[in-house]
């Protein structure tokens, strides 16, 4: 009876670590090697077959190789997170933010170098490419002087704090406002905005 009660312990404890595996592997597979926790799926799969202490170390084996599988998983989300904080970051410096909208500007638009010179121009004047930039007087705000600066929430709700939203939002402005960036530039020359 005892014998019984342990064995069906075993069982769910084999089911439930199956389980878990199973969606470990789903959830991380892209992220990590997960050929141990295969193997051990694989293994502890057939635990209708194994004897008592075969199955209680093919839950151990399995329930290991999951949780390494996760760890992995995690560092790898927060490798990626990291980069991705220091892209962003990057991005939010004067020279980082020129280069994306350099590329953004040719990818999306293309605009060239002559156009590109004129937006650096404009950009400038405007804000020094600071996403911080704020015009006390007008509460115009970010690169591209949006007014309100909210308007950029277009683009993402990250606006506030994301060079590369602002530059996809005042590109968008130039085109539908100006056609291009020299014509953004030489509207600012004639009469001190744009």
């Amino acid at each position: 009876m005892y014998k019984d009660i342990w064995r069906d312990r075993l069982e769910t404890e084999a089911k439930n670590a199956l389980t878990d595996a199973e969606q470990t592997v789903r959830a991380n597979a892209a992220k990590a090697d997960a050929s141990a926790a295969k193997m051990t799926i694989a293994s502890l799969s057939g635990y209708t077959k194994l004897d008592d202490s075969q199955l209680r170390v093919s839950i151990d084996r399995t329930n290991a190789a999951s949780a390494a599988l996760a760890a992995a998983g995690a560092e790898t989300d927060r490798l990626a997170a990291a980069a991705a904080a220091a892209a962003a970051a990057a991005a939010n410096t004067p020279e980082g933010a020129k280069t994306t909208a350099r590329r953004l500007a040719a990818s999306a638009y293309g605009w060239g170098d002559v156009q590109f010179q004129c937006l650096s121009d404009l950009w400038q004047k405007e804000s020094g490419w600071n996403y911080r930039a704020a015009n006390g007087s007008s509460g115009a705000t970010g690169i591209p002087q949006a007014l309100p600066g909210s308007k950029m929430a277009a683009f993402g709700s990250d606006w506030a704090d994301n060079a590369t939203t602002q530059i996809e939002w005042g590109l968008h402005y130039i085109k539908r406002s100006y056609g291009t960036p020299c014509s953004a530039w030489g509207h600012s020359q004639s009469v001190g905005w744009y």
